[in-house]
């Protein structure tokens, strides 16, 4: 058995997923480190931003994502803490005895520096984890970090890696990609009563283009049964769904999920600009969850530079017409569907399981020790 290590972790949220596609990769994965027999605990800032606005947005579905969370993943430790005056005697006691600590990107710089300080008074390694576009959408709110003091960089795809290492100059940058809980993302038994299905947030209109032509557009002209599940909808775009007879339904819990799925013939990707061109190759969290639960997966455009998935997983659409064609087909034929479906699965335990990444992490951490 390889070493076990003590991991602390600070998350922008393990709780709430609200707007925290994070949260989805984080929890698997830290389930998946303490499978392994790794000793981790989690710190989340109290009032922070994911958690807050899934408490004052969404009501009862608040508590029951929450207790969503807590069922499926009772063995993972959150702790939460103040970035006040306490902060200095927590940070000193929690990891005063710890052999790594995780940082993901979405941390207040200020707690993540006073971290770092601990590093030469302690002697444990430092490891940044970065899963967004800042490095080429804000790069000066990633340089308020000490990043220098880091023992290296896990970042979410090979893109994001040589920015780090060719553009910032960090030799030790991994390229660490998010994966599929496969133990709680996995094909559902539901009645099917919906075409199309996407799981998504508005966010910053840093897509909207793209989700008239690839979602809005086919269903309106192909009168579909389609649900959208998301937040941060403007009322325009509330406006456009209606008049393309598009269900709106809000906020979906993540573990949730794969009921969406399983109630929908064809299930949709439409990454964010971002990820179709200046960090091309990185299919976020949404890919490797909906193969997982075994649901035919149709695309707007985005290239997988890195070969993460066969040609046979799923289906790229390179326009409107040729999205509209490809729901056609794949309503029509039943047995394509399940090809599809199955084939997208088969890679994703493959190659692409919670337990995949705690190995390399677990690689990571031998080589840096």
């Amino acid at each position: 058995m390889s070493k076990q290590y003590r991991i602390r972790m600070f998350v922008p949220s393990m709780i709430s997923d609200w707007n925290n596609g994070n949260a989805h990769f984080l929890r698997g994965l830290v389930q998946a480190l303490i499978d392994h027999g790794h000793d981790v605990r989690c710190f989340e800032q109290l009032g922070g931003w994911s958690l807050s606005n899934l408490v004052k947005t969404e009501g009862h579905a608040a508590i029951e994502s929450i207790d969503l969370f807590r069922a499926a993943y009772p063995d993972i430790d959150v702790q939460f803490y103040e970035a006040g005056d306490a902060l200095p005697q927590l940070l000193d006691e929690q990891l005063k005895d710890c052999d790594v600590v995780i940082i993901h990107e979405w941390n207040d710089p200020f707690v993540v520096n006073q971290a770092l300080a601990l590093k030469q008074k302690y002697g444990f390694k430092a490891l940044f984890h970065d899963t967004h576009h800042r490095a080429v959408s804000a790069l000066q709110e990633l340089l308020r970090f000490h990043l220098h003091l880091f023992d290296g960089v896990l970042t979410f795809g090979e893109a994001l890696r040589k920015i780090y290492k060719d553009g910032l100059g960090i030799e030790n940058a991994w390229t660490f990609h998010e994966a599929a809980d496969v133990v709680r993302f996995a094909p559902r038994e539901a009645p099917q009563n919906t075409d199309l299905c996407w799981v998504g947030n508005w966010g910053d209109d840093d897509r909207a283009k793209e989700l008239q032509e690839f979602l809005i557009g086919p269903s309106a002209e192909l009168e579909l049964r389609t649900v959208v599940h998301g937040v941060r909808y403007p009322a325009e775009a509330l406006t456009e769904l209606a008049r393309a007879g598009i269900r709106y339904e809000g906020y979906l819990p993540n573990l949730s999920a794969p009921e969406a799925y399983a109630r929908s013939v064809l299930s949709l990707h439409v990454p964010r600009m971002q990820y179709a061109e200046k960090l091309a190759g990185v299919p976020t969290i949404r890919v490797f969850e909906a193969l997982a639960c075994g649901a035919p997966l149709l695309c707007a455009p985005w290239q997988d530079s890195e070969r993460l998935f066969r040609q046979e997983d799923y289906i790229v659409a390179k326009n409107g017409d040729a999205m509209k064609a490809e729901i056609r087909y794949y309503l029509r034929d039943e047995k394509a569907r399940k090809q599809l479906a199955a084939n997208g699965r088969e890679t994703v335990l493959a190659r692409h399981t919670c337990g995949h990444r705690a190995e390399q992490l677990a690689g990571i951490l031998e080589e840096i020790a």
